[in-house]
C-alpha cells in the first residue's frame, strides 16, 4: 500500500469513527473505555501502515477488520490475565467470612450479658423462654410442662425477652 493509501485509511477512520466506536463497544461487552482504547490502537496501527504497492479496495472494511482483530486480541489478553491472576492484586477485594477479633470479643461479651440476664429471671420465665427459643416447643407444650395456661406462657416469654433485651442494651452502654 502506498503512503497515499495510508492517508486514505486515516481519512476513512476519521469519517467512520463514531460508528467504529459503537461497533467496538458492542464487541467489548459495552465497555466504552476499552473500545476507545482499541480505536486508538487501530488509528496507530493504520498510521504505521508500511508502504506497499497494494491498494485497499474497501478502506472502511479494512479498518473494521483491523479494529475487530485488535478487540479480539484485547479480549484474549484479558482472559489470559484473569487465568494467570493469582489474586495478589485483588486480595483486598476478597472478604474474610470469619469475624474479626473485635467482633468476636463483642459477641462473647453479649453472650456473657445474656447468660447473666437469664440467670436473673424467675425459674418459670427462664424455662419458658429456653423451651420456646432453644427447644422449639409450642406455647401449649410449654404450658403443659410448666402446669400453667397458654396466656401465662406468653407473659413469661414476653417478660423474659424484655429483661434480656434490657440487659443487653444496658451492657452496651458501658
Amino acid at each position: 500500500m502506498a503512503r497515499q493509501s495510508a492517508s486514505v485509511l486515516i481519512a476513512s477512520f476519521q469519517e467512520n469513527y463514531e460508528q467504529l466506536l459503537r461497533f467496538l463497544t458492542r464487541k467489548l461487552n459495552g465497555d466504552s473505555e476499552r473500545a476507545a482504547d482499541v480505536a486508538q490502537d487501530t488509528f496507530v496501527r493504520l498510521a504505521r501502515t508500511p508502504d506497499t504497492d497494494d491498494e485497499i479496495d474497501n478502506p472502511r472494511a479494512y479498518i473494521y477488520r483491523v479494529a475487530g482483530n485488535l478487540a479480539i486480541d484485547q479480549i484474549r489478553s484479558d482472559r489470559r490475565q484473569s487465568a494467570h491472576h493469582d489474586g495478589a492484586d485483588g486480595a483486598s477485594e476478597i472478604s474474610d467470612p470469619e469475624p474479626g477479633p473485635e467482633r468476636i470479643y463483642l459477641s462473647r461479651e453479649q453472650v456473657k450479658l445474656l447468660d447473666q440476664a437469664l440467670n436473673q429471671l424467675p425459674e418459670n420465665a427462664r424455662a419458658a423462654l429456653l423451651m420456646f427459643r432453644v427447644e422449639g416447643l409450642s406455647h401449649t407444650e410449654i404450658a403443659e410442662k410448666l402446669g400453667v395456661s397458654n396466656s401465662m406462657v406468653a407473659k413469661y416469654i414476653g417478660r423474659a425477652l424484655k429483661h434480656c433485651r434490657d440487659a443487653l442494651l444496658a451492657g452496651g452502654e458501658k
